[in-house]
């Protein structure tokens, strides 16, 4: 395992590694899912209601919770933190944040 001090990628100090998105995705492996915060209005064509296809309504300013597999995909968007990592679990998924 890497030593967090060591110098990273960008020749940075800070005592924070940089890893790729391939690194990243590879670290996990397909269970480790990533869950972030985003405001409504940055996913405004994804809020879509399934069965009827209608726009779901929602302010702009709403913060949501997005699911990501480990190659940055968004697999999930729901309106909690507590049921982003919920449904990951109950779909045999291990959840971490993101910043």
């Amino acid at each position: 395992m890497a030593n967090l001090k060591e110098t990273n990628r960008a020749g940075d100090k800070s005592g924070q590694a940089s890893l790729s998105v391939r690194e990243l995705a590879e670290l996990g492996g397909k269970k480790l899912v990533y869950v972030r915060t985003v405001l409504a209005c940055e996913v405004i064509d994804d809020l879509v209601d399934d069965d009827t296809g209608a726009l779901i309504d929602i302010p702009g300013d709403t913060t949501l919770y997005s699911v990501h597999s480990g190659d940055g995909q968004r697999i999930a968007l729901v309106g909690d933190r507590a049921l982003a990592f919920a449904a990951a679990r109950q779909h045999e998924m291990n959840p971490v944040s993101v910043h």
